[in-house]
């Protein structure tokens, strides 16, 4: 399955997250710092990073650019409690996947998820 990082400045949601998605067989490691997700992303061995939009010190979207700028191949879904048009524009125009609201529905979510892992696995080959 998945390697997967999850970043939400509050710990609860970042482990609900990480629960629901263990069940699914993906290896989960959630974050609480934007500083230490986007180090564990730029090793270069995550599939998927999901990022809430509201952090402490940057944004979410922040987070995402460089995310992209050290581990290009990543897959990235935003949640956010406070949805916008401009947030999704601006992180789906930096390369987000997807784009999740909360409160987190647990189907969404693993929904959300297994599509963007298998966009990831139909173009893996077309990427050099």
């Amino acid at each position: 399955m998945a390697s997967i990082i999850v970043l939400d400045d509050v710990s609860d949601a970042g482990v609900l997250v990480k629960r629901i998605l263990e069940r699914q067989g993906h290896q989960v490691t959630a974050f609480t710092e934007e500083e230490e997700a986007i180090r564990h992303a730029a090793k270069g061995a995550t599939d998927l990073a999901i990022l809430d939009i509201k952090l402490k010190r940057m944004t979410g979207v922040e987070v995402l650019a460089e995310m992209k700028k050290l581990a290009p191949r990543i897959k990235v879904i935003m949640l956010t409690g406070y949805p916008t048009l401009e947030t999704a524009r601006e992180s789906l125009k930096l390369g987000a996947s997807e784009y999740c609201v909360k409160p987190i529905d647990k189907e969404e979510l693993e929904s959300k998820v297994a599509d963007v892992l298998r966009q990831g696995a139909d173009h893996q080959d077309e990427v050099p």
